[in-house]
């Protein structure tokens, strides 16, 4: 009813007879978000979805400058014997293959983000036992806890310590300057237009340099280690205080997201520990409790066994014991209860696919 009413029929008015002007698998492919987005929120409202509530759909903000359409298999899309993606009503468009696609894409989803950069994000099926390939053995890695922070962004059970980017705060400079330009510029016009797109990109080689980063960290992490234990850190609470901006700035819930699906993608194990755990506080030697210690304190030593411990290499150790690491050779964990998180896992171009499907991103 839907789709007679608001694309077969609205095609017929002189207002909406741009509808015309583009495949019509994009149109029913956006009522279909719209019934998936309503489905979502009444089955959050009736407390039949887990999770947290979600609200009613709304419209896009006009400030929003990031724009997508999508692609089935009925819509006719082909990628050419010359490497070109040929789109219905737009033609053979050239594009700069980032890499080989493994199988024949079921789908192809084009996205223009706010810098005007456009992107083909494809989605695929993928073997699992390729995917295991791609990985060593993890019978014969150890386990490792991490814990992060913003003097370093991660401090390892281990002893490892890997030192905070801050791609945002070196880039502030450039952004404040950018603008200001914008700032100065009249409104509606284009050289205001030019100023504000001069400001999107370096926000864009921010956040593609920290996604990059937490790319090569978490797949480091992974194929080193058989099992990984991460502390449930409340981010958004923490993004409220006056460190939001270097929280921010940390991104800990992109790399969280990304060890988690990367640990069930290549069958490592990936634990969070709650929140409320005092891996600060306990002695990682022996197990006492030495009570809350403020954030200038780096080092202390046990009251009970004397042990000189740096703060963030002891809370490291804590989160690994707390997790309980301790994994069979068939990849198994002894504590039932700590099992790696199901559902779905983002690819590493950013989009939600399926854990069982891959994907691959691509600069048009």
């Amino acid at each position: 009813m839907l789709s007679k009413t608001l694309i077969t029929e609205a095609k017929q008015s002189r207002e909406r007879q741009w509808l015309s002007e583009v495949s019509a698998v994009i149109l029913q492919q956006a009522l279909r978000d719209v019934e998936r987005a309503y489905t979502i929120f009444f089955s959050s409202l009736k407390g039949s979805r887990p999770g947290v509530r979600v609200g009613a759909p709304r419209f896009r903000s006009k400030r929003d400058a990031r724009q997508a359409i999508r692609f089935t298999a009925n819509a006719r899309w082909k990628i050419t014997e010359a490497g070109r993606l040929l789109l219905p009503k737009i033609g053979e468009v050239k594009v700069r293959w980032s890499r080989r696609l493994p199988s024949v894409p079921s789908s192809v989803t084009v996205i223009r983000d706010a810098a005007g950069r456009y992107f083909a994000s494809f989605v695929i099926e993928t073997d699992p036992d390729a995917d295991l390939a791609r990985m060593p053995e993890a019978d014969n890695l150890p386990s490792v806890g991490i814990d992060l922070g913003l003097t370093h962004f991660a401090v390892l059970s281990d002893g490892r310590v890997i030192d905070s980017p801050r791609f945002l705060r070196r880039a502030e400079k450039k952004l404040k300057k950018a603008q200001r330009e914008v700032s100065r510029k009249q409104k509606r016009s284009n050289n205001r237009e030019k100023a504000r797109l001069k400001v999107a990109r370096a926000h864009a080689q921010v956040a593609d340099a920290r996604r990059e980063f937490h790319h090569q960290l978490s797949t480091q992490l992974i194929r080193e280690s058989q099992a990984v234990a991460v502390e449930d850190l409340a981010v958004k609470a923490l993004a409220r205080t006056r460190l939001g901006k270097s929280v921010h700035d940390a991104g800990w819930a992109q790399f969280l997201a990304m060890l988690e699906y990367k640990a069930q993608r290549y069958a490592r194990v990936f634990v969070k520990v709650g929140r409320f755990e005092p891996t600060s506080q306990v002695c990682s030697v022996c197990g006492v409790r030495d009570g809350p210690k403020p954030l200038h304190v780096r080092t202390w030593t046990c009251t009970h066994c004397g042990t000189v411990h740096d703060r963030d290499h002891n809370a490291a150790k804590n989160v690994k014991q707390a997790a309980g690491l301790a994994v069979t050779a068939c990849r198994a964990q002894v504590r039932p209860e700590l099992v790696p998180r199901s559902g779905t896992a983002p690819g590493e171009d950013g989009q939600n696919l399926p854990a069982s499907a891959g994907g691959a991103s691509h600069v048009i």
